[in-house]
């Protein structure tokens, strides 16, 4: 049998099928979609990374990225709601801190396919 639209083999079709089951439900492809709708900021991307380097509060962000605090507490609440980074509260200061290993590693090898082009 061969496929309707190239001609392909039953290998071919075994590749077809096999990527059909792999897709992702709807939900979850929009997750994923927003998900990295979220990551694709260049501001939230510079906070990721410095927050890679350990837990920093917003005075530190804004010092960094020569911000201002409110733009660096919005930009931090979205990527809180993406659950990319979270809170730890010391007396009267919030450090914000990445949520997860996950995180550093997606942000590492996306650097590193980055990099490997140059």
């Amino acid at each position: 049998m061969n496929c309707p639209n190239c001609g392909g083999d039953e290998k071919h079709l075994l590749r077809i099928n096999k990527a059909k089951e792999k897709l992702p439900t709807k939900d979850k492809l929009t997750n994923l979609s927003d998900f990295y709708k979220v990551m694709g900021d260049d501001t939230r991307l510079k906070l990721l990374m410095c927050l890679d380097e350990g837990p920093l509060c917003v005075s530190d962000l804004a010092c960094i990225l020569n911000m201002t605090l409110s733009a660096i507490s919005h930009q931090l609440k979205i990527l809180r709601v993406a659950k990319l980074v979270k809170t730890n509260k010391v007396g009267k200061v919030v450090y914000y801190e990445l949520d997860d290993e996950h995180v550093k590693k997606i942000l590492d090898m996306g650097l590193e396919h980055i990099l490997e082009r140059d």
